[in-house]
């Protein structure tokens, strides 16, 4: 029935998915015939205890497929190691939104059975990685939505200049910057007023959080450029780092730090009728229209 001869399943430890878990532990046993490895994360949250579990890291190294359920920080959280490992990823959706896991539970025996055998869609995510330093830059993580520079505390300005590939861009005070990629477009930098990006661009946006000038908008630049921004030095702040919100770093005045596109990409299988644009208009509402009472 599978293309796929081994499964890795991974999630959020969390109750709320247990269902939806062992419903897909069971599916998988019993219609797609295929060995299952689970993360050492969910692992407890599975009634039969006869698989093996290993963590994130080695598990990619033995499945030719990882299932990730829950929401889009679910597999947020696993992007970078699955890229690393060009290891294909199908999302399970028990969040709200779910532009990237998008087979809903119910789902299973009809668009995942499809998506196992061969039919999807698949798409190739790149991520941000990034460094703090000089000459030997020291890597702090990964982002497959957006990398944030931020005051870390109640909302306070913070100064930084901005390097594109060198090249002097601008010194800003603001609450921030969002440095997202077109996968991020549609998570906090949309909220903060940057643009939608269809996920083929190979591009980033760059958005200011609350800039101190009007005139101060967000910036798309071509994915491969090199972005540095140099921390200052305004009311002893000392901003922090985060990678898709679940890594901070706190910076000192006059830190360097370098963002860069990642060299490899995540993979990710949707149903063979998967629609981005679909997509939007059921999560962001496109084309509502308010009826009268």
């Amino acid at each position: 029935m599978t293309q796929f001869s081994t499964i890795g399943l991974t999630g959020r430890n969390s109750k709320h998915i247990a269902d939806s878990l062992q419903a897909l532990v069971q599916f998988l046993e019993d219609s797609a015939g295929v060995d299952i490895v689970l993360d050492v994360n969910i692992a407890e949250l599975v009634q039969d205890s006869s698989y093996p579990v290993s963590p994130i890291e080695k598990l990619a190294g033995q499945c030719d497929l990882v299932i990730v359920v829950g929401g889009d920080g679910s597999l947020l959280q696993v992007a970078s190691v699955l890229a690393e490992h060009d290891l294909p990823v199908v999302g399970i959706n028990r969040g709200r939104l779910g532009f990237l896991t998008d087979i809903l539970p119910d789902d299973l025996e009809t668009r995942l059975a499809k998506v196992l055998s061969g039919e999807f869609k698949m798409e190739s995510r790149f991520l941000l990685d990034l460094y703090i330093g000089d000459d030997n830059k020291e890597y702090l993580g990964s982002a497959l939505n957006d990398i944030v520079l931020h005051p870390g505390k109640a909302v306070q300005m913070i100064e930084f200049a901005l390097y594109i590939d060198d090249e002097f861009v601008y010194n800003q005070a603001s609450d921030g910057l969002i440095v997202a990629t077109p996968t991020g477009s549609t998570a906090y930098a949309m909220s903060a007023g940057g643009p939608i990006m269809h996920p083929r661009l190979d591009a980033m946006v760059l958005v200011p959080i609350n800039p101190h000038s009007l005139s101060s908008r967000p910036i798309v630049v071509e994915g491969n450029r090199e972005l540095k921004l140099v921390v200052g030095d305004r009311h002893n702040i000392l901003p922090q780092l985060s990678c898709d919100g679940s890594m901070s770093h706190t910076c000192n005045p006059g830190d360097r730090v370098t963002i860069r596109k990642k060299k490899k990409e995540l993979k990710i299988l949707h149903p063979a009728d998967y629609d981005y644009y679909e997509t939007c208009r059921s999560k962001l509402g496109w084309s509502y229209r308010p009826t009268n009472r």
